[in-house]
């Protein structure tokens, strides 16, 4: 069994955290690969370095790894999308930074939680993505876990956003934007901008107007078996578009299309775990703040 470590070069991403799963690996009997940036990251001032393989890109985390561990937060699973892409290798998120609904594993368990996954005391959470169709941006990283997002530029004036279902029109959305998020990603974005909370195995998507200037132009919940297409125009000539964090630049009145991708992303649930016990946690539910 070989077990990857993706995380980004911050502060938070300690390198006990790699000390303790060598420890563990020799215990377990399991092989350990790292992200060559964050191992340099840690090296670079230490006193005794760390020597581990390493990978660098999509291609070596495949052809290495049987798991990912994402050590960061929520952006940093996202990042790991980008690394495990339709491998379907299981990933488990550790949580070492603040609000996360992805990296559900708390730092202070570290230990405990590689040891239920050498032993493989988990479920795989496998989550549905929204993949950008017939498009030359974005490469093959073309799809995104948490959710797709129209955006004016920084500082031009509201878009129109012309809305289409199964190429039936649904609304012209005048605003700052629109959010169209999966499951998932109803923790994220969308849910800042007044969308419903969704479990992850609901097979919807939710369309989210960002700041729309007609205050009647609610959220929508659709079944993802649609496919959603939208046309753009504004003073502006080009207007943003995002997958999860990654952002291209798109001119006006180009078709994008969208729709469920065609494989899921495993994240490990491991024993004991449930999205609902993360939406207490999370959310301060049944937690009396008055006192």
């Amino acid at each position: 069994m070989t077990i990857a470590v993706y995380a980004r070069n911050t502060k938070d991403n300690f390198s006990i955290y790699l000390e303790q799963l060598i420890a563990l690996a020799e215990i377990e009997k399991f092989k350990i690969v790292v992200f060559k940036p964050y191992l340099e990251f840690l090296n670079k001032d230490a006193d005794k370095p760390l020597t581990l393989n390493t990978f660098s890109n999509s291609e070596e985390l495949i052809a290495k790894a049987d798991y990912v561990i994402s050590l960061g937060g929520d952006g940093t699973m996202l990042e790991t999308l980008e690394y495990v892409r339709r491998s379907g290798i299981p990933v488990l998120g550790v949580n070492t930074g603040r609000l996360g609904f992805l990296a559900t594993v708390y730092k202070e368990d570290f230990a405990k939680s590689i040891q239920l996954l050498t032993k493989e005391k988990f479920t795989l959470d496998k989550r549905e993505l929204i993949e950008l169709d017939k498009t030359t941006y974005f490469n093959e990283v073309n799809y995104a876990l948490n959710e797709f997002t129209i955006h004016k530029k920084e500082s031009s004036a509201m878009i129109n956003i012309d809305t289409y279902v199964d190429d039936i029109f649904l609304n012209s959305y005048f605003a700052d934007g629109l959010i169209v998020s999966t499951p998932t990603g109803s923790t994220a974005y969308s849910l800042s901008c007044g969308g419903p909370i969704m479990v992850p195995d609901s097979d919807n998507f939710i369309i989210t107007p960002i700041a729309p200037h007609n205050l009647n132009v609610r959220p929508i919940v659709i079944s993802n078996n649609k496919t959603l297409s939208f046309k753009v125009s504004g003073r502006s000539d080009s207007f943003n578009v995002s997958l999860d964090s990654r952002s291209q630049t798109i001119k006006n009145l180009s078709e994008l299309i969208i729709k469920k991708a065609d494989f899921r992303f495993n994240m490990i649930n491991l024993e004991g775990q449930h999205f609902f016990e993360t939406l207490r946690n999370k959310l301060l539910w049944g937690i009396d703040k008055r006192h």
